[in-house]
């Protein structure tokens, strides 16, 4: 279980770093998009650590309000349309 826990803890912070970078470098809708994705799966897996984690209960309960974040992300950039300009 120590593994599991280990390997859902620093894929959780790695993919989050990464998708930051990722919107923070403004590439485009579609890439910033995709860093919402990462976004999400990082959530997902911190979710899961904090719940089987007995210290990180708080990181997963913050954690399943930013993938209502996440989600929305990837709906305004991935799924409707661009807004006309």
């Amino acid at each position: 279980m120590d593994t599991i826990l280990t390997v859902l803890q620093w894929y959780g912070a790695g993919a989050g770093v990464i998708a930051a970078a990722m919107v923070s470098m403004d590439l485009g809708r579609r890439l910033t998009g995709m860093a919402f994705v990462i976004f999400v799966t990082s959530s997902v897996a911190l979710i899961a650590w904090g719940f089987l984690n007995d210290e990180a209960t708080g990181i997963g309960v913050q954690n399943i309000i930013l993938l209502l974040i996440n989600c929305l992300g990837v709906y305004r950039y991935l799924v409707r349309e661009a807004p006309a300009t």
